[in-house]
């Protein structure tokens, strides 16, 4: 079993050392630091310390913040550790250990409030998306054609002209006549 760390910043003007000296006492091995802002996907530093995790090993960092910015961040990012069989703990937020039963359980309940919340939402916005509907919001994108120009472009078609030359006429592609 190793212990990683994993330290993160998000401008140039902030400092790791802090967090470096914390991880370090609390036993990891390898620190992976990195100066990115918490919003952004693909932090690179992050990915290789999940991929550096196997079986047994535990990633650690100083607070929550530093490894996610949502709920549903956190439970990616712990979905992938998880996957690794590794284990994961903050040292600030002693809750979020999955390396103990109460951590799990602590972490279940959180995807469980976060996967209720993705329900409640989906469920909004399919009920805004019913009610526009019938209001007569036209969703999707602008028809390239008006509706004389379709009519136009079915009459050509049926006279037996070829899609490419009726798409040359509108200005549009040969699938867009093809559609039709």
């Amino acid at each position: 079993m190793t212990t990683f760390g994993y330290a993160r910043v998000s401008t140039d003007g902030q400092e790791l050392d802090s967090q470096l000296d914390a991880l370090k006492a609390a036993g990891a091995v390898k620190v992976f630091k990195e100066k990115e802002s918490g919003i952004k996907a693909d932090r690179k530093e992050l990915a290789r310390a999940i991929a550096a995790l196997d079986t047994g090993d535990v990633l650690l960092v100083t607070r929550l913040d530093r490894l996610a910015r949502s709920t549903l961040d956190l439970l990616n990012t712990l979905e992938q550790i998880s996957k690794r069989k590794a284990g994961f703990r903050s040292l600030a937020d002693t809750w979020a250990d999955t390396t103990t039963p109460h951590g799990k359980l602590m972490i279940t309940i959180l995807g469980g409030l976060a996967e209720f919340e993705r329900t409640l939402i989906l469920a909004r916005t399919n009920e805004g998306r019913q009610r526009a509907k019938a209001k007569g919001v036209k969703f999707g994108r602008k028809p390239k054609l008006t509706l004389y120009q379709t009519d136009e472009a079915k009459r050509r078609l049926e006279a037996g002209e070829s899609q490419t030359e009726i798409a040359r006429l509108f200005g549009v592609s040969h699938q867009t006549i093809g559609r039709l």
